[in-house]
């Protein structure tokens, strides 16, 4: 179903396959290729591009059961990949794939829109509750991302309907990148001064694409949205195998 066009230049194929393209550069660091370090920076930018169009597709589907229904499938689905990927075994309980941070952050607004019909203060009050439940739960099942990746779906989702949304999810994303997430650092030498810059950081370049955004969705059939589906674990069950065996 095309969507009603407003200012932008991507529509959400084109920026799905941009995320796409991060994703693998970042995994081809992560297993065949650990030397080539800007894959993994340019990488950071491909998480929050996939949050926001989980958001997006929360918002936009006619039934929200039936999307949490086959998020949940192609997570159970991703998982042994994932594993393979992240921890060289078929069976890793100490973290799941991305696919499960999602299905939380899919619960978690289901039961926010419950709220939507008690009033504005109901619905703010459970939203804030959402934002610290989503963080303590995705980081006691140790989703990918932890809590701070669930948190970025919502912050997509609850920023649309506040005026100036983009200083929310700017605000809300440099909060959870350079403070929470951390992670490695990029050295900056400005004379004879060198700063520290979190690499997460770079997480907040997927804005660009986020906001050039036209709300179209662009070239869409079943095969299409399944291939983007199982493109996340046929590519990293390829990685796992390649690295094996090379």
């Amino acid at each position: 179903m095309e969507h009603t066009k407003t200012k932008g230049c991507l529509d959400s194929l084109t920026i799905k396959l941009l995320a796409m393209a991060l994703m693998l550069c970042d995994h081809l660091w992560a297993t065949v290729l650990p030397g080539v370090m800007w894959l993994t920076a340019v990488g950071r930018i491909a998480f929050p591009i996939f949050a926001f169009q989980v958001a997006e597709g929360f918002q936009r589907t006619h039934d929200r059961k039936k999307y949490l229904l086959r998020m949940l499938v192609f997570a159970a689905v991703s998982e042994i990949p994932f594993n393979l990927f992240y921890a060289g075994t078929a069976v890793y309980p100490f973290h799941q794939n991305v696919m499960f941070t999602f299905v939380l952050a899919i619960l978690l607004l289901l039961g926010v829109e419950k709220f939507r019909a008690k009033g504005r203060i109901a619905y703010l009050l459970a939203a804030a509750a959402a934002v610290v439940l989503g963080y303590l739960l995705g980081t006691v099942t140790m989703v990918d991302y932890y809590g701070s990746g669930v948190v970025t779906v919502l912050i997509f989702y609850l920023c649309r309907q506040i005026p100036h949304s983009w200083i929310g999810e700017l605000a809300g994303l440099a909060f959870l990148n350079c403070k929470l997430l951390g992670g490695m650092t990029i050295p900056l030498t400005l004379g004879s001064w060198t700063l520290e810059l979190p690499e997460q950081g770079l997480a907040l370049l997927a804005l660009i694409p986020i906001w050039l955004y036209n709300g179209r969705q662009g070239a869409h059939n079943k095969a299409i949205q399944y291939a983007c589906y199982a493109f996340y674990p046929a590519h990293m069950l390829i990685l796992a195998l390649l690295r094996m065996y090379l």
